[in-house]
């Protein structure tokens, strides 16, 4: 049998160890002390496995080179995902969104199905293995040397070693760096779902404040909407984070004068909102301006919004002019916050950037520079909103350069 080996031990190494086993020996090189470090904290450690909605939906969201991932997504799709852990006894449930998560909130569950199915499938694990670089002989790798200075040959190899996001986990882009070495093109690395970091010095007095069932708004200088999410958000020191704002940051480009509009309240029309506002203002006719929000927004947001809206909060509600009702209306539909830019690659989830897609066989995951050498995951070019959909890229990917690795 042919030997594969595989560097980098995260969803996307895994499943593709698992995969090749099937065909060929597998060695699997992972330089931390365990596989799967960055599983245990995606999902707030609760591993967001996959996307429930129809494989077909994840195409929109997937803003980086979804064309590519075609081959990936329909041969290992998020039913075959799902399918592979409930066929080891991992129970599922859909949250929010379509997010699939393990019915017990524990990714340790998940990582425990890919231990168990590598040693099952005989694949030799190496821990505590970092690798130094790749040994090549003309247009092919032929083996691996090891930090430590030993070799480790094979005849086909799979890089799966992530991008930049999350250092700690190992993630510190030296794959990137052997494949610039291979001749490979490589899109410069950047952050992508990320939070957010604004000039407004008033987000300061919301942090931690959580919202739901707000939308999002990212425009440019043009006053164009480049992005609108409806969902979940946070305030931070620095400016807004959580679900919408990390999907919104892959909108975000260095130099560009963007504004990011908050709807508070986007279930109801300019009319509603007004008409609502009415209704609260008689319920508190006699009461002062500052008195009369706490049935319409957070309390933690109240100053905030009285402040921006330049009404003054000791004016009776019963004064409040028709003006001064439309500029409240236009700002808690409209919360504005201009964009500085965004947080350092090392919080960001995922990184986007990587080996140039054009360098890679897409229904294969084949190198085109080098004859026997295969990518998977993160450090491609690839990247998709939060929800799952970038754990199933990684596993979709992984799979399929798992089942064809040495089908010439």
């Amino acid at each position: 049998m042919s030997k594969v080996i595989i560097i980098g031990g995260g969803p996307s190494g895994m499943m593709a160890a698992v995969t090749a086993s099937s065909k060929h020996d597998v060695v699997l090189i992972e330089k931390n002390e365990k596989l799967g470090r960055k599983l245990y904290i995606t999902g707030k450690g609760r591993c967001n496995i996959t996307n429930a909605k129809d494989i077909g939906d994840f195409f929109e969201h997937i803003p980086c080179n979804p064309h590519f991932l075609y081959s990936s997504l329909y041969s290992f799709t998020n039913v075959d995902t799902m399918n592979f852990f409930k066929e080891f006894g991992v129970n599922l449930k859909v949250e929010r969104g379509d997010r699939v998560f393990p019915e017990s909130d524990k990714s340790s569950d998940i990582i425990k199905v890919f231990n168990n199915e590598l040693k099952n499938k005989n694949v030799k694990v190496l821990l505590n293995s970092k690798v130094k670089k790749l040994i090549r002989d003309n247009q092919k790798v032929v083996g691996v040397e090891l930090a430590d200075g030993t070799n480790v040959f094979g005849d086909y190899f799979i890089l799966c070693t992530g991008g930049l996001s999350y250092p700690q986990t190992g993630s510190s882009g030296e794959g990137l760096t052997y494949a610039r070495v291979l001749g490979h093109n490589i899109i410069k690395p950047k952050a992508s779902l990320v939070p957010i970091v604004v000039y407004e010095e008033w987000v300061k007095d919301l942090q931690g404040l959580s919202l739901k069932n707000v939308e999002l708004n990212i425009i440019n200088s043009k006053n164009k909407s480049i992005y609108k999410e409806f969902g979940e958000m946070i305030f931070t020191h620095y400016g807004i984070s959580g679900p919408i704002v990390l999907s919104g940051s892959s909108f975000v480009k260095e130099g560009e004068n963007l504004k990011a509009l908050i709807n508070l309240k986007p279930a109801l029309s300019e009319v509603e909102l007004d008409k609502r506002i009415r209704s609260d203002f008689l319920k508190y006719a006699n009461k002062d301006f500052k008195n009369s929000l706490n049935d319409l927004l957070p309390s933690k947001l109240i100053n905030t919004v009285i402040q921006l809206s330049n009404i003054d909060e000791n004016k009776k509600v019963n004064s409040i002019t028709k003006e001064e009702r439309k500029i409240l209306v236009n700002l808690l539909q409209n919360l504005p916050l201009s964009i500085k830019g965004l947080r350092p690659i090392e919080e960001a989830i995922i990184t986007s950037g990587g080996v140039d897609t054009l360098d890679i066989d897409a229904s294969t995951m084949k190198s085109k520079k080098i004859d026997n050498l295969y990518f998977a995951g993160e450090m491609i070019d690839v990247d998709g909103f939060t929800g799952g959909y970038n754990l199933q890229i990684a596993l979709s990917t992984g799979y399929l350069a798992g089942n064809n690795v040495g089908i010439e």
